[in-house]
């Protein structure tokens, strides 16, 4: 049983992810690198950029700190 075209495009959307695991050249430690892909059309960011900024609730938090 195949998936239904709405589930095919909803895949097709959503971000790729990589995982690469390997041995430091000294073999002491692993290094395990994560890539996400994300791809989107340059309107979507043109919109993101010309929008008002949203108050960073995370800097007020650290501030109160």
């Amino acid at each position: 049983m195949g998936l239904s075209d709405k589930k095919e495009e909803q895949l097709k959307r959503m971000p790729i992810v990589e995982t690469r695991i390997s041995k430091a050249k000294d073999g002491k430690l692993l290094v395990h690198k994560t890539i996400i892909t994300d791809i989107k059309p340059v309107e979507y960011y043109k919109v993101v950029l010309e929008s008002e900024p949203v108050k960073d609730e995370w800097a007020a938090d650290e501030g109160a700190a």
